[in-house]
Formats: structure tokens, C-alpha cells, sequence
């Protein structure tokens, strides 16, 4: 007989979901009120206010997809573009595939530029695929890429997209509210985040923002939006600034309480102080790993602070390790993707998981798990280095 569903506590420490901040969890259950309701559609314009200052931007154009973040880049790319365009695609790890699926999807040629997993996209790579390309309409890349934990470099490849006339699509999906991220200040036309990462949220929401010049092209496309329920020029209607809203869908209602919620959260807080907080986190996470005589796959200078993505010891199962950590710890740490599934372990400390107990019991959890599987590793040295690390570095 089917019975009422308990998960279990767990604690999330793997590429996302990631922990839901018990703040976020009460707002989720407060009473459901009418998506046209006063009461809700003035939440609704605060929500927008507390993602404008999120993304750093004065975009008016500001608003949660209502579905996960795949939506979001969806979003991006069914709006700004149409069959027969040419669109650059910077692809160094699993979403920039995602991306490349999106552009034949709306008729259009993706034109890839290729870097090896684990590397930042190439600025001399994207600045000579569009002298090449000089009808190139758009071109799309990954901020924080997810399945190797890397960072690139958004500002100058706005730039170089923008000295050849191209709009831009970035993914902030891992980057938003963990890491530096200015809108407004680097020029970026589209992008788009998830609420599950560092928002320390519920999945099923995407943040995007649209500024003045990508609106421009949606308003002068050639063709329908493909997607009727991403038409953006239909999304407004709801989400717009006039004080009667036209009906488009019935917007999640509760998780757009916990949206709210987590902005405000994160408003409280202080942008500056959320990103020092996700860089103190991994810098302890970092110091104990490392103090076990683990690697890790990114170069330091363009490693996300939020999802630390290290390769496992020599001889051992790592498959069998985030087993025996998910039953025995009740800890959940991500596999890797593609050329190093098998290879590497993905560690979130991502919003609400990104704090000092988390970084403890990973490190002594691990430690444990790997000594009994009698793993090359030091052992009894990872937790005193972290908390070196957090006398050098206060939270």
C-alpha cells in the first residue's frame, strides 16, 4: 500500500541540487494564493527587483522561467534565434552540448569552437571562428561549466562578440550568487541561471535577463518564437510592469515563495559577502584535500570556488566511495561526466551547503571511507588543514 513519501536528511554536496536553506523550506509552505492575486503579482515585482540586484543589472526584461534551468537556456536561444543563422558555440564541457542541441533545434548552424574539458574558453579561438564567420548572429558560452568545475572568462568574450556585431547567451546557471557575476558592467545581452546551485533553492525555476539590445532582435524577428511557451513576447504580458497582468500560464506559485525567499536571503547577505563566503568554503575544502594528496583537474586561476572537481586516489572504486559516503553519511557527492566519469569526484559547496560543517564532514567522512579501502592517502591530516585555512582566511 503506497504510503506518504519521507526522504531521507541528506546532505548535498554534489554538482546540484544542493541544500535548501530551512528559511526556504517554510516559505515553500506557506498557504498557495491566485497567480493574478494583488498580493502575489507585488511579490512578483519584488521578486524581479531582488534578481536585478542578483544578476547586477537594470534589465527590465528580468524574470524566473517558470521550469528548471534547461528552460532558461531554452529560453535564450528559441527568442534570439531563427532558422539560418550562424551561432558560435564555445563548448568545453557538457552544457555547451546542450547549447549546440539547442541552435539545430531552432533551424539554425552551430559553428563550434572545441576546448578540452577542464580549460576556459579560448578567447583567440571564439576572435578567429568569427573573423571566419563574419555572418555569425550569436554567440554562446558557459560561465561556470558544471561537469569540470571551470570559469570563463565572460567580460572579454562579450567583448570580442561584440566587436562583430553578436549578441550573447551565457550560462550562469553554477555561477549566480557564488561567484562574481556583472551583468550590466560586461555587457552581456542574454543569460540565464538555475535556483537549485547557489541560490540555495528548490530546482524548477530558471533566472533570466534580457537587456535593451537583445530585446530589439526578438522584436524584429523574421519568425514566430518556436516555443509558445517561452515566447517571451508573450511572457511579459504576465510578468510586465502594467498593474493588470495578462493570463499566460499558471505560474508555480510556492516555489516562486521560495524564490523570493532565497533572493532576499541573498540581498540580506550581501552579494560580496556570498561570494567571499563560497571562496573561504573551498578554500578550507581545498587545503584538506589537498592535505590527503589529492589533485585537482582545473588550473587555480579559473577554478570555481562553488564545485570542486578532484580526481579520485590510484586503485580506487570511486563509484564504491559516493556509495558508501550516501549510506553510511547520508553525503552526497557527484560523479564526473564524459572523459572523467570514473575518474574525478564533484564537490559542491554551493548557497546553503556552502558552510563550515559541510566542509568537515566531507573531509573526515572521506577520509574514513578511503583509510578502510586502504586508499594512498594521509591520513589525520584534513581537518587540521582546513582549520588553518579558516584561521587564515575568516568567514
Amino acid at each position: 500500500m503506497p504510503q506518504t513519501f519521507n526522504p531521507p536528511i541528506r546532505t548535498l554536496m554534489g554538482p546540484g541540487p544542493s541544500d535548501v536553506h530551512p528559511r526556504i523550506l517554510q516559505a515553500l509552505s506557506k498557504p498557495t494564493i491566485g497567480h493574478l492575486d494583488p498580493e502575489f503579482v507585488a511579490m512578483m515585482d519584488e521578486t524581479k527587483s531582488l534578481l536585478q540586484y542578483a544578476f547586477q543589472t537594470k534589465n527590465e526584461l528580468t524574470i524566473p522561467v517558470s521550469a528548471p534551468g534547461s528552460a532558461g537556456m531554452e529560453t535564450c536561444f528559441v527568442n534570439l534565434v531563427e532558422a539560418g543563422d550562424e551561432v558560435i558555440v564555445c563548448k568545453n564541457g557538457v552544457f555547451g552540448m546542450r547549447m549546440i542541441e539547442n541552435v539545430e533545434r531552432c533551424g539554425a548552424t552551430p559553428i563550434v569552437i572545441s576546448d578540452d574539458w577542464g580549460k576556459p574558453v579560448d578567447p583567440n579561438k571564439l576572435q578567429d571562428a568569427l573573423k571566419n564567420h563574419p555572418n555569425a548572429t550569436t554567440v554562446a558560452f558557459v560561465h561556470a561549466e558544471t561537469s569540470t568545475g571551470v570559469e570563463s572568462d565572460v567580460k572579454t568574450l562579450v567583448d570580442i562578440a561584440h566587436q562583430h556585431d553578436c549578441n550573447t547567451i551565457v550560462d550562469a546557471v553554477t555561477s549566480l550568487g557564488g561567484i562574481p557575476l556583472k551583468v550590466d558592467e560586461w555587457g552581456v545581452d542574454a543569460i540565464y541561471s538555475g535556483t537549485q546551485k547557489c541560490l540555495s533553492c528548490t530546482p524548477g525555476l530558471s533566472p533570466v535577463s534580457f537587456n535593451e539590445r537583445a530585446i530589439e532582435t526578438i522584436k524584429s524577428r523574421q519568425s514566430k518564437v518556436q516555443s509558445w511557451f517561452l515566447d517571451l513576447n508573450l511572457v511579459m504580458g504576465y510578468w510586465g510592469e502594467n498593474t493588470k497582468r495578462a493570463y499566460h500560464h499558471t505560474a508555480p506559485i510556492n516555489a516562486l515563495y521560495g524564490l523570493h525567499e532565497s533572493l532576499l536571503m541573498l540581498h540580506q547577505e550581501g552579494l560580496e559577502n556570498s561570494w567571499n563566503r563560497h571562496n573561504s568554503h573551498h578554500q578550507a575544502l581545498r587545503a584538506g584535500l589537498e592535505a590527503m594528496g589529492m589533485s585537482f583537474l582545473v588550473d587555480e586561476s579559473c577554478r570555481l570556488p562553488q564545485l570542486n572537481v578532484v580526481f579520485s586516489p590510484d586503485g580506487v572504486d570511486e563509484a564504491k566511495v559516493r556509495s558508501r559516503l550516501l549510506t553510511e553519511y547520508n553525503l552526497e557527492i557527484g560523479a564526473g561526466l564524459g572523459e572523467f566519469a570514473g575518474k574525478v569526484w564533484r564537490i559542491g559547496l554551493m548557497g546553503y551547503a556552502s558552510r563550515k560543517e559541510n566542509v568537515n564532514l566531507c573531509l573526515s567522512a572521506l577520509e574514513t571511507v578511503l583509510a578502510d579501502m586502504n586508499a594512498p592517502i594521509e591520513k589525520g591530516v584534513a581537518l587540521h588543514a582546513a582549520q588553518n585555512s579558516y584561521n587564515q582566511i575568516p568567514i
